[in-house]
């Protein structure tokens, strides 16, 4: 099959999902290469997402290496074989790999839950707050590369404000909400954005006031996206490099305890629309 020069996120991940199979089955590499027909070096393109592989032969994979989760083989299974295009390879050399690999896994998500800390989230964004934000960036973007940014931005909301939206829950810091990346309109647009999203019902904000006791999570920024079973989970967290994406379940149960920890020092829902609008007033 055709090498992949560059293999998406979720590509990836399936090839990594694939290696832990075998090596959970103590399977040597050489043995499972020579099951499915193939040689070491192919498998370890499979294992790195660089090469595809067939639903025949990631069943006959599962089956060598005695995995008797259907589940999770069929989630898997759908992973291989999906050749449809999201929306966001329209934006494929236009913007960085990461973005779409972002909208990808969005789409595919069961449920989304974020930590933000400094600034509004990108699923609850106005065109002029990501704007602002986008062109914050040094050195400045031109037009021509804003743009597309903004534009993506926005059109990732599709995931939490299409006809079955997916359960997005967020805990923003107080800070995020009164920061001005802009002027006051837009602050105000980007406050009424979000209390409108939470009157649809198909959004929770939780608020984390800067007088709150118990919160010292001042890097706890995170996304936290449920996969089509639990070994399918994925997390995100901006490291030096840029968006980290992490499937080590280590790592992953270390995200759900820092989301609980966090969601402890926030305010219920209800308390959390009220607080916003008492912030809209000041504004």
């Amino acid at each position: 099959m055709t090498m992949r020069s560059q293999p998406t996120a979720r590509q990836v991940r399936l090839g990594s999902e694939l290696r832990k199979l075998r090596e959970a089955a103590g399977k040597p590499a050489k043995e499972v290469a020579a099951l499915l027909g193939s040689s070491s070096a192919h498998m370890s393109q499979i294992e790195a997402g660089s090469s595809a592989i067939s639903e025949e032969r990631l069943r006959r994979l599962a089956a060598h290496c005695a995995c008797t989760d259907q589940e999770l083989i069929d989630a898997l299974v759908a992973i291989a074989t999906d050749r449809t295009r999201g929306w966001w390879d329209e934006y494929r050399g236009v913007l960085p790999q990461v973005n779409l690999d972002v909208a990808e896994a969005e789409h595919h998500a069961t449920f989304l839950q974020e930590v933000v800390i400094t600034h509004v989230p990108g699923l609850l964004q106005t065109p002029d707050y990501a704007r602002a934000v986008f062109g914050y960036m040094r050195p400045e973007l031109p037009e021509s590369e804003l743009a597309p940014r903004v534009e993506h931005r926005m059109r990732r909301r599709a995931v939490i404000e299409g006809d079955s939206p997916t359960p997005y829950e967020t805990i923003v810091h107080e800070f995020a909400l009164r920061i001005r990346v802009a002027d006051r309109q837009t602050s105000l647009a980007q406050l009424r954005l979000i209390l409108d999203q939470i009157e649809r019902g198909h959004v929770t904000v939780r608020v984390i006031p800067t007088d709150q006791d118990g919160f010292a999570g001042a890097d706890a920024s995170m996304v936290y996206m449920g996969g089509p079973v639990p070994q399918l989970d994925t997390g995100l967290r901006d490291a030096p490099i840029g968006i980290m994406f992490i499937d080590a379940e280590a790592q992953l149960k270390r995200l759900r305890t820092l989301f609980r920890k966090v969601e402890k020092a926030s305010l219920d829902p209800t308390a959390s629309r009220d607080f916003i609008h008492r912030i809209t007033k000041e504004l």
